[in-house]
């Protein structure tokens, strides 16, 4: 899905580079860029060391010149190492240059449900303190990630994108438009019609929300599913709220700590939009333990919302008056 994606551009837009750690040769850890340096050469995709900060320094430069890099940061939790010029430099860029400059470059990068104490991290509120002034696309899937490449790809703005990992594993259709078609940023998807109750969430969370509204239906609760697919910018069409007014209860479903996203998407629901109003009883959130993922399947079922927390949390708000 990827490959083809990032091979359309390529292949139609000299301007367009990817790099970063094992990007080139064996074209990333998951084989996204698998055969695109063969391809189109070591000049359009490369391999880096192992140095975020200048990894995005470079991005920076490139787009502030007329250029379109996919800079890549291998996994989420090494957001750590490049935070710096991110926000210090290209968030800030249009606002600190009166808007007369711009750096469209996309990071690209790959989280949610990974098993271990690293490369497990969802660090949402750390992006969302850090990172105003770019775009945080959160796609549930390889489609709606390809769509989101699409039209950063046309547009002016800075964004990171963040793949889920488990995503990999799962087979989708190859769309026939791979390199056209978009996904518009601030719009979120209706994924499940429901009456009893709005479920927020996204990314890797959205598969396990789904599996829990087919369980849910077995004690005759109607969930709607909303996907939010990007949080900044959240929401424009305030679908959450439109969805709030139906069903008068919510969850937010989040595998960031507490206090991260899940209460980002409460006050922009409850608070920015006024869903307050529509209440009949206490929003709750269902989030992940207040600590690191510890090794194995085991250690990830215990750390992160599970489908049947989902469940169990859904009856519990049901039982309210």
């Amino acid at each position: 899905m990827l490959n083809a994606c990032f091979d359309y551009h390529f292949t139609h837009s000299p301007e367009v580079f990817a790099f970063g750690e094992d990007v080139g040769h064996i074209g990333d850890v998951n084989q996204g860029l698998r055969g695109m340096q063969q391809k189109h050469g070591v000049e359009r995709v490369f391999d880096t060391g192992i140095r975020e900060w200048t990894i995005m320094g470079q991005a920076i430069g490139m787009a502030m010149r007329g250029l379109r890099p996919i800079a890549e940061i291998q996994y989420l939790d090494y957001l750590l190492y490049g935070l710096a010029p991110l926000s210090d430099d290209l968030c800030t860029l249009r606002w600190r240059s009166n808007n007369l400059q711009a750096a469209p470059a996309i990071i690209r990068t790959r989280g949610h449900r990974l098993v271990g104490v690293w490369h497990s991290g969802s660090p949402m509120g750390l992006m969302l303190g850090s990172l105003r002034g770019m775009h945080i696309c959160v796609p549930r899937n390889m489609v709606q990630a390809t769509g989101m490449y699409n039209t950063l790809l046309r547009g002016d703005d800075p964004a990171i994108v963040v793949e889920v990992l488990n995503g990999y594993r799962l087979k989708e259709r190859l769309p026939d438009n791979i390199g056209e078609f978009t996904v518009p940023l601030g719009i979120p998807e209706i994924l499940r019609s429901g009456n009893d109750l709005t479920l927020i969430t996204y990314g890797a969370c959205v598969r396990i929300a789904e599996e829990a509204a087919i369980m849910l239906e077995q004690f005759q609760i109607s969930i709607e599913i909303v996907d939010v697919q990007t949080l900044l910018p959240f929401d424009l069409p305030q679908t959450c709220l439109a969805s709030l007014k139906k069903t008068n209860r919510v969850l937010v479903l989040d595998e960031d700590f507490e206090g991260g996203a899940s209460a980002y998407i409460l006050q922009q629901l409850l608070e920015k939009q006024g869903g307050y109003r529509f209440l009949d009883v206490a929003p709750a959130t269902l989030v992940a333990k207040p600590h690191r993922p510890a090794y194995g399947q085991d250690g990830d079922y215990h750390s992160k919302p599970q489908v049947e927390d989902v469940v169990q949390k859904v009856l519990q708000i049901m039982q309210e008056n």
